[in-house]
């Protein structure tokens, strides 16, 4: 069970105006999709309802690969992806015909952590991880990344192969989406990934900033350098923003087009859009700039349809 995001603002600060529409709505908004973006999408809802209380929105947190499935069988108004909608996944909603509105919600830097027990790794770089993890791997002690660290066994954490962070490790670290050595421990709920790092001394995992931002006090996050020459840095929201910590990334709500026709869907995507930039903040994630966001909102505005990268910005 994923626990509820906390709020690390007060509701009047988060809430910002959003366009009036018809008093009394009702009706259903179906969400689902990665357990990254549902920290903030789980808030979003939380604050909405406060607003809109006769509207129930449902958020679940199948993981990113699982969410666009049942979004393209039409079984969902909103997607949340922590990586950019696959080219044969908008061939399937093309399929289906669901027309898809991807929007850049906020940014996020997936974390590298460790047990706070762990003193020696002082930092990874991409290839030290790719070693790790890649498909075959001959590492099973920390010496077999590093001569001068201790041989003793490496516990591995990350999630399963149905998330977007699992996509975007593999992809951006390994070289090829879904390419991992499957001899570690899966989880869909990144809680259970944190509790994992936690309880092991010899522990390694990855997951979203905002859930290290959420237990920072008990786990560690490791300085991360791209080439192995550039200096490592941990993630923090400036680095994320301005794009200088390597694993900074974008996260996603995918809108069907369809069902932005009923008004509840369209009040909740509206108000999605603008209080995206706080409730991020306020989970731990990072807002977009405020740029980006303005584009976000006029292509919704606008219902033009397709994947991110293939609209005009």
């Amino acid at each position: 069970m994923l626990s509820k995001p906390r709020l690390f603002l007060a509701s009047a600060t988060i809430i910002a105006a959003a366009p009036a529409f018809a008093a009394g709505l009702s009706g259903t908004v179906k969400v689902d999709g990665s357990s990254t973006v549902y920290a903030i999408s789980e808030a979003v809802a939380e604050e909405f309802r406060g607003v809109e209380k006769d509207i129930r929105v449902t958020i679940g947190a199948a993981g990113t690969g699982a969410g666009y499935k049942k979004f393209c069988a039409g079984e969902l108004d909103l997607a949340g992806g922590s990586r950019p909608i696959k080219s044969d996944e908008v061939d399937k909603c093309k399929a289906a015909k669901v027309d898809l509105i991807e929007l850049p919600v906020a940014l996020d830097g997936l974390t590298i952590v460790v047990n706070p027990k762990n003193t020696f790794v002082k930092s990874l770089s991409f290839e030290q991880l790719k070693k790790i993890w890649e498909p075959g791997s001959k590492v099973k002690t920390w010496k077999d990344v590093d001569a001068s660290w201790p041989n003793q066994p490496i516990k591995l954490f990350g999630p399963s192969s149905e998330h977007g962070t699992f996509d975007y490790f593999t992809e951006v670290v390994v070289g090829k989406a879904k390419s991992s050595r499957n001899d570690y421990s899966a989880a869909s709920d990144t809680n259970t990934l944190v509790s994992g790092v936690a309880g092991e001394p010899n522990a390694l995992g990855y997951f979203g900033y905002g859930y290290f931002e959420e237990a920072k006090t008990k786990i560690r996050a490791v300085p991360i350098s791209k080439d192995g020459k550039a200096p490592a840095v941990v993630p923090s929201n400036a680095l994320i923003e301005n794009g200088s910590y390597p694993l900074s990334r974008l996260l996603f709500v995918t809108v069907n087009k369809s069902s932005a026709q009923r008004p509840e869907v369209d009040r909740f995507v509206a108000f999605y859009l603008q209080n995206a930039s706080e409730i991020a903040k306020s989970v731990g994630y990072t807002a977009l700039p405020g740029s980006k966001l303005e584009q976000s909102k006029a292509k919704y505005k606008a219902r033009k349809v397709g994947a991110w990268q293939e609209s005009a910005h």
